[in-house]
């Protein structure tokens, strides 16, 4: 249940970055993501808030859910292919979403997070999930990290594509973001390759990005 909170604490960090006005004034530029312009990313920001109440509305799974690090190993988007099908219809998912306007995306976020401060905490700890995008199931707790990941990495990338500070998340959510990019580098380069590269600079290898 905890994860909850954090997913919610993370939200509410988000939508007050899609409010600020560098956001509007820089929508239509480009973004600090190739092919990607500032109204995309911010679409693509909103919807890891809209797109959670479609998934609890939706009809619970047949399968089991995976763990997390499964869940990623099976994501075709994670392959640094940007003009990948996957990859390029995420761009344009945000490029939709944007379509409505700053003022109206930035109401659309704000008033999903306040039924999700109504529902989330009322979900049974058991609760699973389907993906609305691939053929497998997650409990409710990690699909909201991978959200939590999500707002986190994207709300650094918006900061910067609009020339702003990086909004500061709260410690738990920090915490469960850099826990799992820890975890899923290691299942990418391996335990030692992290080791070194947090621990001694004279053997780091030249990357263990999770992502």
């Amino acid at each position: 249940m905890r994860i909850r909170k954090v997913y919610l604490s993370a939200a509410t960090v988000a939508t007050g970055l899609m409010a600020d006005p560098a956001v509007a004034r820089s929508w239509d530029a480009p973004s600090a993501l190739r092919k990607l312009r500032v109204s995309g990313l911010a679409g693509h920001l909103a919807s890891q808030i809209t797109q959670v109440l479609p998934v609890l509305d939706a009809d619970p799974p047949d399968t089991p859910p995976i763990s997390l690090l499964d869940h990623y190993g099976r994501s075709t988007w994670t392959d640094g292919d940007i003009d990948s099908e996957v990859n390029t219809t995420i761009r344009h998912s945000g490029d939709e979403s944007a379509a409505v306007g700053v003022a109206t995306l930035t109401a659309q976020a704000g008033a999903a997070l306040a039924e999700l401060r109504r529902r989330l905490p009322a979900e049974p700890t058991d609760r699973t999930i389907q993906l609305p995008w691939g053929p497998w199931a997650l409990t409710l707790d990690d699909y909201l990290t991978t959200r939590v990941l999500e707002l986190a990495v994207h709300c650094d990338d918006l900061a910067v594509s609009i020339g702003v500070e990086t909004p500061a998340f709260p410690p738990p959510s920090l915490e469960t973001v850099l826990d799992l990019l820890c975890r899923w580098a290691a299942a990418r380069h391996g335990g030692t390759a992290v080791l070194r590269a947090l621990s001694r600079a004279e053997r780091a290898p030249t990357k263990i990005a999770a992502l």
